[in-house]
């Protein structure tokens, strides 16, 4: 059962159904408002935690009614919760309009999250050590997510960085990174390449290979129901996604993490991690809902069990081998 540290936000969110996209200026009637449990972290704990980690969360929540719930809820699923603080301010909230078609679009407020300043997280990190696993996100301030990933790369820690929302970060801030996992927009932003999109596998292996030059060990580029594109310095390859009917995609890249450090704690080679955490992630998005919808280890074994002989993990160096 692998250590794993969430350094990160822990939000309510606000879930309303809409039949497209409101524009400025216009009011449009949507659904019932839905209350789930969520933010990035807390999201990447909880499906850590059910997918058969040893979790532990440093967050920052408020002493009111939804930061209560928030931890009640990382508690149900086996998170070691002690060390999230309470502030005197509002707990963090995001509101998510969800299409039809499962796509959504977010605002969030950072409440609480804001206040996990480096000197409060580096101050809770003494589960760290050799061969745990320390997950990060960019919905917490910058300068924590910096000072975390060193201190734990200098303790000999796997960093897992998961950079959403997307920011421009340094070479000094991607060193400390062993697996960087963007999904395409945040990758083109990473790399450079402003809002240019990332269309198909092969340029998202060119931008995780600039990626590479900055500093990052290894680099996985999610891209929805297509996969993933996983590139290191020994090999590049796709990763096929699954075919599932698609209800809401919240949370889906923050299962996809956790359950890439689940197997990587587990001992499993980064490609065969890879089709696990896309696993997860596609079980994930048949369900409304952030920790709501993330899956159990029971069902994500049997998931993968009906479907593995349909994986074709395809290397995109034809003369280095891609072994899963």
């Amino acid at each position: 059962m692998p250590d794993i540290t969430v350094v990160g936000s822990a939000n309510m969110d606000l879930v309303i159904g809409m039949e497209r996209m409101v524009r400025a200026g216009e009011t449009l009637p949507g659904g019932d408002l839905k209350l789930f449990p969520g933010g990035k972290g807390a999201n990447q704990a909880y499906a850590a935690a059910r997918l058969g980690g040893n979790v532990d969360m440093i967050a920052q929540v408020g002493k009111d009614p939804f930061g209560s719930r928030l931890i009640a809820s990382l508690n149900d699923a086996g998170v070691d919760t002690s060390r999230i603080g309470r502030v005197d301010r509002s707990t963090g909230c995001a509101v998510i309009y969800v299409l039809p078609n499962g796509r959504n679009a977010i605002v969030i407020s950072p409440g609480a999250n804001a206040t996990l300043e480096s000197a409060v997280a580096l101050s809770r990190l003494d589960r760290v050590q050799r061969g745990g696993y320390v997950l990060a996100q960019h919905e917490i301030p910058l300068e924590t997510v910096a000072q975390v990933l060193a201190e734990a790369r200098s303790r000999g820690a796997v960093t897992i960085l998961d950079p959403a929302p997307a920011r421009q970060l340094t070479p000094e801030v991607l060193r400390n990174v062993d697996i960087l996992t963007p999904n395409q927009s945040e990758a083109a932003i990473l790399a450079g390449n402003g809002l240019r999109a990332i269309r198909d596998s092969r340029a998202a292996a060119e931008v995780a290979g600039l990626l590479l030059q900055l500093g990052v060990s290894a680099v996985v580029v999610k891209m929805g129901e297509s996969g993933c594109v996983v590139r290191t310095s020994e090999f590049l390859a796709a990763v096929p996604g699954f075919q599932v009917t698609a209800v809401d995609t919240t949370a889906a890249g923050d299962v996809f993490n956790a359950a890439l450090a689940v197997a990587l704690g587990e001992g499993r080679p980064l490609l065969e991690a890879a089709v696990f955490a896309n696993a997860a992630g596609a079980i994930c998005v048949t369900r409304a809902g952030a920790q709501s919808s993330i899956p159990s280890r029971a069902e994500l074994d049997a998931f993968l069990s009906e479907r593995r002989d349909s994986i074709e993990i395809e290397s995109m160096h034809p003369e280095k081998t891609c072994s899963s």
